[in-house]
C-alpha cells in the first residue's frame, strides 16, 4: 500500500515538473519574441512594419508653375508563380520580345531564358528591367503578354517611389535648393523641409525565400499624408530676365568669378527674381554659392547713399552745398584717398555723388562726424542697415560693423565707413536699404515665400513685413531720390532710356585677399562691381541690384561699366513684358469679340466671368457643376462636364487651379507640365483609373491670343 501512494506521489511530481517546465518555455518564448526578436512571425515567415514616404510638395512660383515637384517613377516586378502553367508557356516569348525592346538591356532570348529560370525557381518578387519607368511605359507594361492579367493572373507587381524634378532646370537653382541622400540640405527645400515632406506612413512586409521583403496585403496600410505645396514669390518671366542679363555679361571677360542679382517688389518686399551664378571648375557659371544672402562684403561706393541720408538727415548739407575735391587726392592721417580721373575741383553735393567722388565723401564724414563718430554710426543703426532680416530662408551671411570704442576702430574708420569700407553687408540688405528709399522711407522685409498651401487651396498666408515705417524724414528721402536719379541722368548719361526712368547708384569695392590686403605681392587684386537702384524713378515698382564678383586681376573693374548694363538689361526685360506702369488700353470705342476663349471651370466662377463680359449671345448655364466651352467664329458653346466616381473628369480647357482642384478632389494625384489651359490629359477623360493614381496634365499659352500677339 505504501509503495502504491509513493508510485502516484512520483507520478504526480513528474507531472507537475514536465508542467512547469512547459509553462517556463512558454514565459521564455514569449520574453525572446518580445524583447530579442521582436519581428512577428506568421507561419515561420519574419514580418516587420516598413515606412511609406509620402509625396513632397512642390515648390511654385508666384503664378503656381512648379519650380521643383516630385515626378513618380515606377520599379516593376512580376510574382512568376502567379500566372497559371499554360499561359506561362505559350507566352514567355511574347513577353520576353516587349521586355528587350522597352529596356533595350538584353536580347529576346536572354530574357526568355531568364523568366524560364525565374519560374523554375519559384521566384514571387522578381525585378525585371535594367531601370524604372515612368507612367506612360508602365501603362505600356499594363498591355504586355501575361503581365496584362494584373497582380494575381499576372503576377505584375509594381512600386510607386518619387524623385525630384525642377522644370525649369537650374533656374533659381541655389535658392529652390535640394535635400542629398543624407538628409542635408540648402535654399527652400531645406528651410521648408518640414511642411514639403508630409508625414510618412506605414505597412507590414514580410521576408520571402531567397531574403527579399514584399507587402503583407493581411495588415493594414496607414497611408502617408503628403506633403504641402510651397508658393514662392519668384516670377518665372523676371527670374529669366535676370539670369539672362548676368550670364551675357559674365560671358564678356574670363577674369568673372562669379555675381548675383536681385529683383524686389517695391511695395511688398517681395523677391521677384535671385541669380547667384559662380565659376565652376569647367569654366561655365552655374547656381552654386548664394552670393546675394551669404556672402556679407565691404559694399564700396552704393554704401555713398547711405553717408548721403545721414548728412542730409542730420541737416549738415543740402544737395547744393559745395565741396571741394581738389585734383582727386586727400591725405587724412596715414591713407590717402583717390577719386577716379581727374580731379573736379569746386562741385556740389549731388555732383560728387553722381561722380561717386571717394574725396568728397570722406572729407564730408570726417568734418561733419569727426568729433562726434558715434552720431554716425548711430544713424546707420537707426536706418537699420545692418539689422538681420530674419528671412523666410536660411541664410549664414553676418553683417559686421565697429562701434566707436571697440577693437579695431581707428582713425580711418569713419572716413572709411562713408565711402562703403570698414562694414560688411550683403547685396540683400544692400537692396533692401535701396528699396526703402523707393518706397518713400518704409523699409519692408524682404520675403520668398507667398503661402503655404495643400490640394491647391491656401493653408497659411504670409503678408508683407514692415521692418520700420521710416528711414528718415520725408523730405530727405524726395532729395535722396533726386540724387539717385540724377546720378544716372548725368553720372551715366548712356542708361538715362526716354521710355522710363531709372535710378540708382554705382559701386566699385575691393575685395581683401587671404593676405588681410586689398592686393598681393605683384599687385594683383579682386574688384566687386556692383549698381543698385530702382525704377520708373518717378513711380517706383521694382527696385535691383546687380553685383560681379572678379578673380585677381590688375586691371579695374567699375559698377558703371559691368554691373550696370546688366541692371539696364534686367529693367528693359520687365519694362517690355509688363504694364502696370503704363497707361491702360481705352476700350470703349471698340467692339468685343463674341467668342472669346473661355477657359473652362466651376459654374458659380464662370458665371460671375461671363457677367463681365459684352456679348451680344452669352452660353447658357446649368445650375452647379463644372463645365468647359467651345467657340468657333460665330459663338460659344457650353458643355457640362460629367463626373463620376473611380473615372477620370474632363479637364481640358481648364486653368491649372481648377484641373487640379477637380482632379484632386476626384482622388487622384495630379503631374503637370507648361503653363496657360489644359490641352492634354492622360488617361483620358471617362477612363476607369483608381483613387490615388496619378493624372497626367500638360498646359499651353492659347494658341489663338498667342498668335494675335505675334501679330501684332
Amino acid at each position: 500500500m505504501a509503495d502504491e501512494i509513493r508510485n502516484i506521489v512520483k507520478r504526480v511530481q513528474l507531472a507537475y515538473t514536465v508542467l512547469f517546465c512547459m509553462v517556463f518555455f512558454i514565459i521564455g518564448f514569449i520574453i525572446y519574441v518580445q524583447y530579442v526578436d521582436p519581428p512577428e512571425k506568421e507561419s515561420g515567415i519574419s514580418v516587420k512594419s516598413e515606412k511609406i514616404e509620402a509625396r513632397r510638395g512642390s515648390i511654385l512660383s508666384e503664378d503656381g508653375r512648379p519650380l521643383a515637384m516630385s515626378i513618380p517613377y515606377y520599379q516593376i516586378r512580376m510574382d512568376c508563380m502567379a500566372p497559371n502553367k499554360d499561359t506561362f508557356a505559350n507566352n514567355v516569348g511574347a513577353l520576353a520580345r516587349e521586355l528587350s525592346e522597352l529596356f533595350g538591356d538584353k536580347s529576346v532570348q536572354t530574357y526568355r531564358n531568364e523568366l524560364l529560370k525565374y519560374r523554375k525557381e519559384g521566384k514571387r518578387y522578381q525585378i525585371l528591367g535594367n531601370r524604372t519607368v515612368d507612367y506612360s511605359e508602365l501603362e505600356r507594361i499594363k498591355r504586355f503578354p501575361i503581365l496584362k492579367y494584373g497582380a494575381n493572373r499576372g503576377g505584375l507587381i509594381v512600386e510607386e517611389k518619387s524623385k525630384r524634378n525642377n522644370p525649369y532646370g537650374r533656374l533659381a537653382y541655389r535658392t529652390i535648393g535640394y535635400i542629398n541622400t543624407l538628409g542635408v540640405g540648402v535654399g527652400i527645400e531645406e528651410s521648408y523641409d518640414y511642411y514639403l515632406k508630409g508625414k510618412a506612413g506605414n505597412q507590414m512586409i514580410q521576408k520571402i525565400v531567397g531574403g527579399e521583403w514584399i507587402p503583407v496585403n493581411m495588415h493594414e496600410v496607414t497611408e502617408p499624408e503628403d506633403g504641402m505645396d510651397v508658393r514662392t514669390t519668384i516670377d518665372i518671366e523676371i527670374q529669366e530676365a535676370a539670369e539672362d542679363a548676368i550670364r551675357n555679361q559674365l560671358s564678356r571677360s574670363d577674369v568673372f568669378e562669379g555675381a548675383t542679382a536681385m529683383v524686389m517688389e517695391v511695395k511688398s518686399g517681395a523677391i521677384r527674381a535671385i541669380v547667384n551664378m559662380k565659376k565652376m571648375k569647367n569654366g561655365t557659371f552655374d547656381e552654386s554659392f548664394n552670393y546675394a544672402i551669404g556672402q556679407p562684403s565691404e559694399p564700396g561706393s552704393t554704401f555713398k547713399l547711405v553717408t548721403l541720408i545721414s548728412l542730409l538727415e542730420d541737416g549738415h548739407v543740402t544737395l547744393e552745398s559745395p565741396i571741394d575735391v581738389g585734383n582727386g587726392r586727400w591725405q587724412y592721417s596715414t591713407h590717402t584717398y583717390v577719386d577716379v580721373g581727374r580731379g573736379l575741383g569746386l562741385i556740389d553735393v549731388k555732383e560728387a555723388f553722381a561722380k561717386s567722388s571717394n574725396v568728397a565723401f570722406t572729407k564730408m564724414a570726417v568734418q561733419y562726424y569727426g568729433n562726434n563718430e558715434k552720431a554716425f554710426v548711430d544713424r546707420i543703426i537707426n536706418m537699420k542697415v545692418t539689422d538681420k532680416l530674419n528671412l523666410d530662408i536660411k541664410a549664414n551671411g553676418i553683417t559686421r560693423m565697429l562701434y566707436p570704442g571697440e577693437t579695431g576702430w581707428n582713425k580711418l574708420t569713419l572716413p572709411s565707413m562713408a565711402i562703403g569700407y570698414a562694414i560688411d553687408i550683403t547685396p540683400l540688405h544692400t537692396l533692401t536699404f535701396y528699396n526703402a528709399v523707393a518706397n518713400d522711407g518704409v523699409m519692408m522685409k524682404p520675403y520668398f515665400i507667398q503661402s503655404l498651401e495643400k490640394d491647391g487651396k491656401v493653408v497659411e498666408y504670409f503678408d508683407p513685413t514692415i521692418i520700420t515705417g521710416s528711414i528718415c524724414s520725408k523730405s530727405t528721402i524726395k532729395e535722396a531720390k533726386r540724387a539717385l536719379r540724377y546720378m544716372v541722368e548725368r553720372g551715366n548719361k548712356a542708361y538715362n532710356d526716354p521710355r522710363y526712368q531709372i535710378a540708382g547708384k554705382t559701386g566699385t569695392a575691393r575685395i581683401l585677399l587671404e593676405n588681410g590686403r586689398y592686393s598681393d605681392s605683384e599687385g594683383y587684386r579682386r574688384h566687386q562691381a556692383s549698381f543698385a537702384g530702382f525704377f520708373p524713378a518717378d513711380n517706383p515698382k521694382y527696385s535691383a541690384i546687380v553685383v560681379m564678383y572678379t578673380g585677381k586681376t590688375k586691371a579695374n573693374f567699375y559698377g558703371g561699366a559691368w554691373a550696370m548694363p546688366a541692371f539696364k538689361e534686367i529693367a528693359d526685360r520687365i519694362y517690355a513684358t509688363r504694364f502696370e506702369w503704363k497707361e491702360p488700353v481705352d476700350g470703349s470705342r471698340t467692339s468685343p469679340s463674341d467668342n472669346p476663349v473661355i477657359c473652362g471651370g466651376n459654374v458659380k466662377a464662370e458665371r460671375m466671368a461671363l457677367s463681365m463680359l459684352r456679348m451680344s449671345d452669352k452660353p447658357v448655364l446649368p445650375d452647379d457643376g463644372w463645365v468647359k466651352f467651345v467657340s468657333d467664329s460665330t459663338s460659344v458653346k457650353c458643355i457640362t462636364i460629367e463626373t463620376e466616381d473611380g473615372h477620370v473628369p474632363d479637364v481640358s480647357g481648364m486653368g491649372l487651379k481648377d484641373a487640379l482642384f477637380l482632379l484632386e478632389n476626384e482622388g487622384y494625384k495630379v503631374r503637370f507640365s507648361g503653363y496657360g489651359k489644359v490641352v492634354s490629359q492622360n488617361p483620358e477623360a471617362g477612363c476607369e483609373l483608381k483613387r490615388k493614381s496619378t493624372v497626367n496634365i500638360v498646359l499651353e499659352p492659347d494658341i489663338e491670343k498667342k498668335n494675335r500677339n505675334e501679330k501684332k
